[in-house]
């Protein structure tokens, strides 16, 4: 059985940065690799570009209860370290609106100078190694493998990610490994996920793109508001604010059971209820057919979708339909879809300067194994990178 100091549980990006963290120490570093592949969900991110981080780290990017150990985290692998790094291995960046990219735009070329670094590196790569279990030994630790292998170390860093793209080996095992070492597991839920909803007006719709604003309602109350697009689909509804709100919406559905859950969407933003009343009152004055009646105001598919209510409504309900149309939602599009992990390790069970568990010494956190999940645009690969350097570098 051969022996390291460092076993790191997963290739993925916080892996990849803690086998280099504690590869940089010269000690001997093995990834316990599930798949054939190292990074393979990181050369999906992005579609492909991946978005490295964002150049505003605040913790307010996460969620409420990781934003203390967030905080932490980046204090001491901030922005200006993560970019430090990218540049010392290579990669040439550039800023879009805050995102930061590979010059090339190719999350493969994230990967390859990441791996180049690693081959410099005491860093030995197993793959196919299905982590099954984690026991103390006098040395430290046995990692073993469903296929019966093992690996002797000193210290263990579960990097093994979420539940999202399952394609890529993702299955979430490994929080059934930090549960039975005792720590307490928030239950999993898909974010930024597409959600299916049942509304005929999705149906009638499907394809059609608009800007919009969009919340979640929950039991009645109103979640936080997203500017973005709207995509409507045979199922339900995607686009980037719907993304972005269906965090909430997942935790209601899959944690708390809730069953009033709905996303109410503003399909027309850029006109007040006022000035709309006012329009539509003057179209119907001069007679225009009620399929006709928002003409130029939203693309021309919309009059035939909602001619039931533009045909039979007093004008202040169609203003109400259109600022807050209220789509009930049934589930979402699951882990397939989903870009991020809600959910893992709680982060009170942390050391928030080392990420090692207050429960069990020589075991250590990274990425998507803690309850720590950012919004889309660069935070959830910079929560990755910065949690898998101090998870690595720690001792």
């Amino acid at each position: 059985m051969e022996r390291f100091e460092t076993a790191v549980i997963g290739g993925g990006a916080a892996g990849l940065l803690a086998a280099i963290s504690a590869g940089r120490r010269g000690v001997p570093v093995v990834i316990c690799e599930k798949t054939s592949q190292l990074g393979k969900k990181l050369l999906a991110t992005g579609n492909g570009r991946c978005n490295l981080l964002n150049t505003n780290l605040d913790e307010f990017h996460f969620n409420a209860a990781a934003r203390g150990l967030v905080s932490s985290i980046f204090a001491i692998f901030d922005r200006d370290r993560m970019l430090g790094l990218f540049q010392e291995l290579g990669l040439e960046v550039y800023s879009d609106e805050g995102r930061v990219f590979p010059r090339t735009n190719q999350a493969s070329s994230v990967l390859k100078v990441i791996e180049l670094e690693l081959k410099r590196l005491p860093v030995a790569v197993k793959y196919n190694f299905d982590c099954a279990s984690i026991n103390h030994a006098k040395s430290g630790f046995i990692v073993a493998a469903r296929s019966g292998e093992k690996v002797d170390c000193r210290r263990v860093v579960l990097a093994a990610g979420g539940r999202t793209y399952p394609a890529f080996g993702a299955d979430g095992g490994a929080y059934e490994i930090a549960r039975k070492l005792g720590h307490t597991i928030v239950e999993p839920v898909p974010v930024a996920v597409p959600l299916v909803v049942k509304d005929n007006l999705c149906h009638l719709l499907q394809g059609q793109k608009i800007l919009a604003v969009a919340r979640s309602m929950i039991n009645g109350q109103p979640g936080v508001e997203y500017s973005g697009e709207v995509l409507f689909t045979k199922y339900g509804l995607s686009g980037t604010c719907i993304l972005d709100a269906s965090e909430e919406v997942s935790i209601a559905l899959t944690r708390k059971h809730r069953t009033q859950v709905f996303i109410a969407v503003d399909l027309v933003p850029f006109i007040s209820r006022e000035k709309l009343a006012g329009e539509l009152q003057r179209r119907r004055d001069k007679g225009l057919p009620p399929a006709d009646l928002l003409t130029g105001i939203l693309p021309n598919k919309f009059g035939p979708a909602l001619q039931g209510i533009l045909e039979n409504s007093d004008v202040a309900v169609i203003v109400e339909s259109l600022k807050n149309h209220l789509f009930r939602v049934a589930d979402t599009r699951g882990w397939n879809e989903a870009e991020f992990t809600a959910g893992g390790v709680a982060v009170d069970e942390v050391a928030p300067g080392t990420l090692e568990s207050k429960l069990k010494k020589g075991i250590y956190f990274a990425g998507e194994m803690l309850d720590v999940n950012g919004e889309r645009g660069g935070y959830n690969l910079a929560w990755a990178w910065a949690s898998g350097w101090v998870a690595g570098a720690a001792d």
